[in-house]
């Protein structure tokens, strides 16, 4: 059984994005294909909670291997897309400053699958943070049911 969702989507405007994907490029350095956020829609400094989204499509680089016939997204592309959601949080809403690199993944439970043609919610919340490093809970989200959960750490590099 999923564990309960860390943001009560019914309580925000979907419909509403605070950094849309040019904002996101000028603090994330992932570009291309590596660029895994399109879109942070919330956020709670103060709860350090953020709500961001990818709109998975039919042109991922991805799409034409993993699976022919049947494209699912990579659980390792979902947990790109956590560590993008966290590491914007960090550097512009918490104000982090630095370069921050992927440190870790831990209790990551696939759930869904996530395909073309959905949107992807990804929910985070700020853990713990030291000086240099961060953990997180994020959660994907595809139609309102949980499609994967992880523990992720950050570290100032």
């Amino acid at each position: 059984m999923p564990p309960a969702f860390v943001i009560d989507l019914s309580a925000i405007d979907l419909t509403v994005v605070e950094y849309d994907r040019s904002a996101i490029a000028r603090v994330n350095p992932q570009s291309y294909e590596m660029s895994q956020l399109d879109g942070i829609i919330w956020h709670d400094l103060n709860r350090m909670l953020c709500l961001g989204y990818k709109d998975v499509t039919e042109n991922e680089f991805w799409v034409r291997g993993h699976i022919p016939g049947r494209p699912i997204m990579p659980g390792v592309i979902m947990v790109e897309a956590a560590a993008q959601l966290c590491s914007f949080f960090m550097k512009h809403i918490y104000g982090l400053t630095g370069f921050i690199g992927f440190a870790g993944i831990d209790a990551t439970k696939f759930r869904d699958t996530v395909v073309p043609g959905k949107r992807l919610y990804l929910m985070g919340h700020i853990d713990k943070v030291r000086s240099r490093q961060f953990s997180a809970t994020v959660q994907g989200v595809v139609d309102g049911k949980m499609a994967f959960d992880t523990v992720i750490s950050g570290m100032r590099v």
